[in-house]
């Protein structure tokens, strides 16, 4: 028993064990032969079917990377570097005379040695290092260079001049009576001439402009700007740009006053008259003064009326502005400690210079034009190709360069936007000529974008270059876009971001078309994208096409090379799908995948057609399996396009191409119902019908014969026929000749095991076992493979039910393997009768002094060994069998021991019941091994009963003689319904009961029915019977009729023993009589109500010359008739409905009492069988 306590679910170890048969894909189990490792494609000859199927799995192997759509994480396989981009040293800047690098190079000098202001910290302040580095840049000698440095030195020194833009202040004091001020600046520069700052700490009295200073020296007119006075605000914005000579850049300073205007008289117009008044340069008055005698000349009034609140200062050393200009905000400073302010200014500081004594300046050259060459001989200095991982510099200038160009930039007054479009037009350019960082590129137009608002600004000769500089990048990029998988290949992550930069950097110079007014680049930049992507697509399918399938060779020849040209194609469909599609979208809006499915398919499909047409009177099985694997590759990409939601793939140029390749498939489908065959015919030659490994309990032939099969549910997924009427007849012929292939199989296993000797005595076949597991796995494989086969119907049926062809053919199948499994199993356990009989031989000769455990322990060991072997060697499935057929054999082994031993003691059967519990317990196994609901059934029923029988006493059989046949008689109908009363509706029967409906309603009718009427007077105490018609009684004469009469009898006789049978009239000639007899029989009510006291009705078939014939009986119990059950009440007993019995002939279940009695020898058994004997004489002449 414990061994059944041990049966885990070897199920779903063998469903976990099967993927592994499909990992072995590339080989097949360890007892067969290896296969190839690349077959070649030819025409398939008889054999093992090894390399036919390895080829198979090739096919397949490729439709693994096909399952759904493509994701970018399996598609960028690499990390690399990315391909090289083609340059061209043509498409840089124009390469510059001798002359005008020697200018170049005295312009970059000059900007070094006559530099000003403050260097920051993130410069080259040391001279002699900026100076050395230009010799490197130019290449020039030592001597070339002093010479160059002594020219430049001799030149004139440039005119500075200090560009101011006075931005706005916050927070200033409020000097008018509603809480706030009108505020003002007032700025110049404190020339040199002046008295000159003391060094030491600053005095607690300060210049200003507008009150009397302690301070001497003249301040020219022309040195004084003014802003506008904006009026009722404590933070005045106003944005005003100044530019102020410097006469010494040491020692100069940049004052500037803040006041709250307290005048009618405009300031800007007071400083406008002032600067035209002549004669004042050189005086030494006060600039308060000064304004006074500017109003005078203006609107009269005394000054003392008009006087201005002081609301800050600035004092700037000129020499402190940092050579890259500065944008700050200064804390404003009071006059002196008696002054009280508050607040900041912001001011954007820059110096520059207004004359060059250089060679460009004299003729003429811009100052862009000079930092555009100076800029791009430094990139091409910097960016050296030697230099590892070039391609991904981003313009990271060293500190010296990136010093020269500040002070280039500053000193030509360069803003922001032109030092910005300068970067991209030299940068851009040099990309073409050695290759950049794209997100540098980015980042630069981005930069440029950021001071766009300032495009207005830009001189003509910078926006004409910068817009050629626009079209040129965007030649190049459409160039590198028309061979997109060269340089940008899908399965790089590096290419694949650099392609998204490029796009990126593409879609942003369309943001700055609309601001060109001078001249344009090209404006449908995203039409020129599709344009070039089209052409691409075509120059890379044409250049695939030449190579793999030229058409200047012959149909077969190319027929491979389109194959492969498909499945390339399908590549690169993943491609765009997964990796370019989305980038293309998402930055210009291109659907980029439809254009290219759309392209590709079409031009595939034109191929494919040609091919096809040219190949259909060839047909060769060389030529139908090229042709298969092609239409494969072809439904596949008909797929993922219909995988796409939104997708109808009836618009295709393939949507029709499976017709010509019908015939191919055809062919093909013959080809593998052979290549299986052979395939199953050498797997169980070289199978030892042993275990292959210790996880499974099948052998190598299993695995191989599984494995195709899943090939063979693969393949047709694959092939996804959409004619439904043609997958129809392919699917039925293909499942046929599975079906086929795997009865054909289990005929191969039978025929090897019983070519096996088997061992003497040995009662558990290995092989068996393992030929048992083989089919049920191969039945599973089967049923699984055939419900994977299931095609299209013309007419759509419930969703997930089989066509009617496949379903029968899977119903089939499965009955077939069900029945081989059975005959299997009952092999194998033929084997254990003899042991069986003799161990249970050993229970019925045991003596009445042995216990009862241990007259049955030999046979629960026996049985205990025997299914520990069974459980190891047996999956789930079959062992479950195994224990069904081995309770079946014990059962009967019971069975025949009873029937040999009769007349014995109560303890004898008792023996035998507890045997019959212990073996129950044993199979069931606390609910690991059979159901209790199995194991209860059947034969163990039959069982059960005989050994209850045999425990009781002779009346008791007797009555259960009569309780059994009141068990088979259907239930009595009975008609109640009272006049004018509505019939219930009935409700519609279950389907299966409406199936089992019209084989009971045969039954019924076979020996017709018999109508009573039956009650219980108490008063006279008597049972009154009254026999009403019979109806459909079988005919028992040669003229087709009968002369039937009813025996109307009580029992059991014990129950009622002075009461004798009565009958009714004979009825000739008829086969519906109609009697309307009464009979009573005068017996106790009490006596009515035991356990099975019934009226036996028994129709017998009257014959003058020979015994009656037995027509049919039934059984009325009489605990359920009016007047025994309840009290009779009121109306007369005749208004009763009739009762309805439908006659039958006695069942096994009826005579198994009747053998009961036949082995008793008492008196009153030996009679009541001798009567019923008597009964069955008469039933002999049924027919």
């Amino acid at each position: 028993m414990t061994t059944l306590l041990e049966i885990k679910s070897s199920v779903l170890r063998q469903v976990q064990a099967c993927p592994t048969f499909r990992r072995r894909a590339e080989g097949e189990p360890a007892a067969t032969n290896a296969d190839p490792p690349e077959p070649a494609a030819g025409a398939w000859k008889p054999g093992d079917g090894v390399e036919f199927f390895a080829h198979m799995r090739l096919i397949l192997k490729k439709g693994e990377g096909r399952q759904g759509l493509p994701c970018p994480e399996v598609l960028l396989r690499s990390g690399s570097p990315a391909p090289a981009e083609p340059v061209d040293p043509s498409r840089g800047l124009r390469a510059l005379t001798q002359e005008e690098v020697e200018m170049l190079y005295e312009e970059a000098l000059y900007t070094v040695l006559y530099r000003a202001g403050t260097m920051g910290p993130d410069q080259v302040d040391d001279q002699e290092t900026l100076l050395g580095y230009l010799q490197q840049v130019f290449g020039t000698s030592p001597e070339e260079h002093a010479e160059a440095i002594e020219r430049v030195k001799k030149a004139k020194a440039p005119t500075y001049a200090l560009k101011v833009s006075v931005m706005r202040a916050k927070n200033l004091l409020a000097k008018d009576p509603n809480g706030f001020s009108d505020p003002y600046c007032m700025l110049g520069i404190l020339p040199a001439s002046g008295a000159p700052r003391e060094p030491g700490p600053r005095t607690e009295q300060r210049f200003s402009f507008r009150k009397g200073s302690k301070r001497g020296g003249p301040l020219p007119a022309k040195c004084i700007q003014v802003t506008e006075v904006k009026s009722s605000t404590l933070n005045p914005v106003w944005k005003e740009n100044f530019i102020f000579e410097i006469e010494d850049v040491s020692t100069d300073q940049l004052h500037l006053d803040i006041w709250d205007h307290d005048d009618d008289v405009s300031l800007v117009e007071a400083c406008r008259k002032l600067n035209e008044v002549i004669g004042l340069k050189g005086m030494s008055r006060y600039f308060k003064q000064i304004v006074k005698s500017a109003r005078a000349n203006g609107t009269a009034g005394p000054a003392e009326d008009h006087t201005d609140d002081f609301l800050g200062c600035l004092n700037i050393p000129v020499r402190e502005v940092p050579v890259a200009g500065e944008d700050r905000w200064f804390k404003l400073e009071p006059r002196s400690s008696a002054s009280r302010v508050q607040g900041d200014c912001q001011l954007v500081l820059k110096l520059i210079t207004t004359q060059r004594d250089t060679g460009m300046s004299q003729r003429g050259r811009a100052g862009f034009l000079s930092y555009m060459l100076l800029l791009s001989r430094l990139l091409q200095f910097e960016h050296r190709s030697e230099e590892p991982k070039a391609s991904c510099w981003r313009g990271e200038l060293s500190g010296p360069a990136a010093t020269i160009l500040c002070l280039h930039g500053a000193q030509n007054n360069l803003s922001a936007l032109q030092l910005a479009v300068l970067h991209w037009q030299v940068s851009s350019r040099h990309h073409q000529t050695r290759t950049l960082d794209y997100g540098y590129l980015l980042g630069l137009l981005e930069d440029m974008q950021a001071h766009w608002e300032e495009a207005s600004s830009l001189p003509q000769g910078q926006e004409e270059s910068l817009a050629d500089s626009f079209n040129a990048f965007s030649e190049f990029g459409l160039r590198l876009l028309r061979q997109l998988r060269d340089f940008f290949p899908a399965s790089n992550s590096t290419a694949v971001y650099r392609l998204e930069l490029l796009l990126k950097c593409l879609s942003k110079m369309q943001i700055f078309q609309p601001s060109f007014e001078v001249c344009s680049f090209r404006t449908e930049l995203n039409a020129d994208i599709s344009a070039a992507l089209k052409r691409g697509n075509r120059e890379w399918y044409d250049r695939l096409l030449n190579t793999k399938s030229p058409r200047e060779q012959s149909g077969a020849q190319r027929l491979a090379g389109l194959v492969e040209l498909a499945d390339a194609v399908y590549e690169d469909l993943q491609s765009c799908y997964g990796i370019y599609a989305s980038l293309f979208h998402s930055i210009t809006d291109i659907d980029f995948f439809t254009l290219t499915f759309r392209q590709l398919e079409r031009l595939v499909a034109e191929e494919a057609w040609v091919l096809t047409e040219e190949l259909s009177p060839k047909m060769t099985l060389e030529v139908a399996s090229g042709l298969f694997e092609l239409y494969v590759t072809l439904a596949d990409i008909q797929r993922f396009w219909s995988s796409i939601p939104g997708r109808d793939s009836r618009s295709l140029a393939l949507a029709g191409i499976h017709g010509p390749f019908l015939p191919a498939v055809k062919l093909w489908l013959q080809v593998l119902r052979d290549q299986v065959r052979w395939r199953l015919q050498g797997a169980v030659d070289v199978d030892t019908l042993e275990p292959m490994d210790a996880s499974s309990k099948h052998s190598s032939s299993a695995a191989t014969a599984s494995l195709c099969f899943s090939h063979i549910q693969e393949l047709w997924a694959r092939l996804a026929w959409p004619d439904p009427a043609q997958a129809e007849a392919l699917g039925t012929q293909l499942s046929q000749d599975l079906c086929a292939a795997t009865l054909f199989y289990t005929e191969l296993l039978r025929k090897k095991v019983d070519a096996q000797p088997g061992a003497a005595g040995e009662a558990v076949s290995e092989p068996l076992c393992v030929v048992l597991n083989n089919v049920e796995l191969l039945r599973k494989a089967a049923g699984q493979t055939l419900r994977g086969l299931a095609w299209p119907e013309v007419t759509s049926g419930p969703e997930g039910v089989l066509p009617r062809p496949l379903l029968g053919c899977a119903q089939a199948l499965d009955e077939d393997l069900q029945q081989e499994v059975h005959t299997v199993t009952a092999h194998l356990t033929s084997k254990m009768v003899a042991d069986i009989r003799k161990y249970v031989q050993h229970i019925s000769l045991s003596p009445d002094s042995i216990q009862n455990d241990e007259a049955v322990a030999p046979l629960m060991k026996y049985l205990d060994e025997k299914l520990a072997l069974l459980n190891t060697s047996l999956v789930k499935e079959n062992l479950s069998r195994v224990l069904e057929a081995l309770w079946e054999l014990l059962l009967q082994a019971i069975l025949r021991a009873l029937g040999a031993n009769l007349d014995v003691s109560a303890d004898f059967y008792g023996r035998f019941h507890f045997t019959l519990e212990a073996l129950v317990s044993f199979f069931h196994a606390e609910g690991q091994g059979l159901p209790l609901e199995s194991l209860k059934d059947g034969s163990y029923k039959r069982l059960e009963e005989e050994l209850r029988l045999h425990q009781c006493s002779t009346r008791e059989c007797i009555e259960q003689y009569y309780l059994d046949k009141l068990k088979q008689v259907a239930r009595p109908r009975v008609r109640t319904r009272s006049v004018g009363t509505r019939p219930r509706p009935r409700t519609p029967a279950p389907r299966s009961l409406a199936q089992a409906l019209p084989q009971r309603s045969l039954e019924q009718k076979r020996f017709g029915r018999l109508s009573v009427r039956c009650h219980y007077e108490a008063a006279e105490q008597r049972l009154v019977v009254e026999v009403l018609h019979a109806a459909d009684l079988p005919p028992l004469d040669a003229n087709g009729l009968s002369d039937p009469f009813v025996i109307v009898e009580l029992g059991p006789p014990h129950l009622f023993p002075l009461v004798r049978s009565q009958r009714t009239q004979v009825k000739n000639r008829t086969l519906h009589p109609v009697y309307d007899e009464l009979f009573y029989f005068s017996v106790p009510a009490e006596a009515c109500r035991r356990r099975g006291a019934c009226v036996l009705f028994t129709v017998m078939d009257h014959d003058w010359l020979s015994t009656n014939d037995f027509a049919g009986e039934a059984a009325l119990g009489l605990g359920g008739v009016g007047g025994i059950a309840r009290p009779q009440v009121g109306g007369s007993a005749r208004a009763r409905q009739p009762v309805t019995l439908h006659l039958r002939r006695p069942r096994a279940q009826v005579k198994s009492a009747l053998r009961m009695l036949e082995g008793r020898t008492n008196k009153e058994a030996q009679e009541f069988v001798k009567r019923l004997k008597e009964l069955e004489k008469c039933m002999e002449a049924d027919p």
